[in-house]
């Protein structure tokens, strides 16, 4: 799933961000509630793990109803030090799907993540992505193209989920590395090209047209073939 955690404490977010992803999710983070608030209702998420109390002037339950007034149903999951009965209503009232207080174990916080879409709001969450014969089964973690399978390591998968859910969009260094690495800084490291090229090797070299395209001076973009 693709996740998007609203939390202020930096501790708290790195450790809920780190262990989402040590279970094959895909993170994005904010700290505090404007960002927050922008990237929940600019971009798609299957799930997003909010923070009650937010600095930045946008606490958490103000982001939830902007979503539901914009009948946005991601499942949202409210996490918060605030433990009295009436907050917890007062989340829940207000179309949270979940509600989580501090301190809490991460093993139930990921088993309230990964049970949210199955709550069923909508159309459900998206599990699977496709890019012309590429498909990629979020459930099965099974990826393949033109109906033959593509044995991916757990990272070249994580990096061509990232590249799918951009499809048509330039994709940089920074942005691949804060996605899929989980680094908020560039090291100067050659680790994208690396594993960019591995991913070549299994995505693109075996067949006719390639997907994945290098954009000089950019980063990536992953593409269907011109018609």
């Amino acid at each position: 799933m693709r996740i998007l955690v609203v939390e202020d404490d930096r501790d708290v977010g790195n450790f809920i961000t780190r262990g989402l992803k040590e279970a094959g999710h895909l993170v994005e983070r904010a700290d505090n509630g404007r960002d927050g608030l922008f990237m929940a209702t600019t971009e798609t998420f299957d799930a997003i793990v909010l923070d009650r109390m937010l600095p930045g002037g946008v606490d958490g339950l103000s982001i939830l109803q902007t979503l539901r007034a914009q009948k946005n149903e991601v499942p949202v999951l409210f996490l918060s030090a605030l433990a009295e009965v009436d907050e917890r209503v007062r989340g829940l009232t207000a179309g949270g799907d979940d509600y989580l207080t501090k301190p809490f174990a991460f093993a139930e916080l990921l088993a309230r993540v990964e049970a949210l879409p199955r709550r069923g709001k909508g159309a459900g969450p998206v599990t699977k992505l496709v890019v012309a014969d590429l498909e990629l089964d979020l459930l099965s973690r099974q990826v393949k193209r033109a109906g033959s399978r593509l044995d991916l390591l757990p990272r070249e998968f994580r990096l061509l989920e990232y590249l799918m859910r951009h499809a048509d969009q330039v994709v940089t260094r920074t942005m691949l590395l804060e996605g899929v690495w989980d680094y908020h800084f560039d090291p100067q490291t050659n680790v994208i090209d690396v594993q960019v090229s591995h991913l070549r090797q299994k995505v693109d070299k075996p067949f006719p047209a390639p997907l994945i395209h290098t954009v000089r001076g950019a980063g990536y973009m992953l593409r269907a073939p011109d018609a």
